[in-house]
């Protein structure tokens, strides 16, 4: 699977943005997709998880409430969006594949396929 995440961007503090990431070569719906994210200088952690079917979701504690994950499988596409977004949500997000979905769940755990990446900027 080829991911490729788009979307991120600079934007003012309670402003929003929806990422998205496309995927390739292979039957996307067989496919739990999660987002994670890297800011400056710490480790990468996870954001928001959703199943190959699109039945269920999981966030992160940071993000509850104003992150919403959905997909496409007719477009193999996921979506993030993002809003009300604060100055500690700026990073870089990467999306990534993998057929177990507690492998996504587990930010320990290695994935099978990444994104490059895309930066989000939140100013304050």
């Amino acid at each position: 699977v080829q991911l490729q995440a788009s979307g991120g961007g600079l934007v003012q503090a309670g402003g929003f943005l929806r990422l998205s990431c496309a995927a390739s070569g292979r039957t996307f719906s067989n496919y739990a997709i999660g987002w994670c994210r890297q800011a400056p200088g710490k480790e990468r952690k996870f954001v928001a998880a959703i199943t190959g079917d699109g039945d269920r979701t999981f966030y992160a504690d940071s993000v509850k409430g104003r992150f919403a994950i959905s997909r496409d499988n007719f477009k193999d596409t996921v979506y993030l969006q993002m809003n009300t977004l604060k100055p500690e949500d700026t990073a870089v997000y990467y999306c990534a594949a993998d057929r177990v979905l507690y492998d996504i769940l587990d930010e320990t755990k290695a994935k099978a396929y990444w994104g490059q990446g895309t930066l989000v900027t939140v100013s304050s």
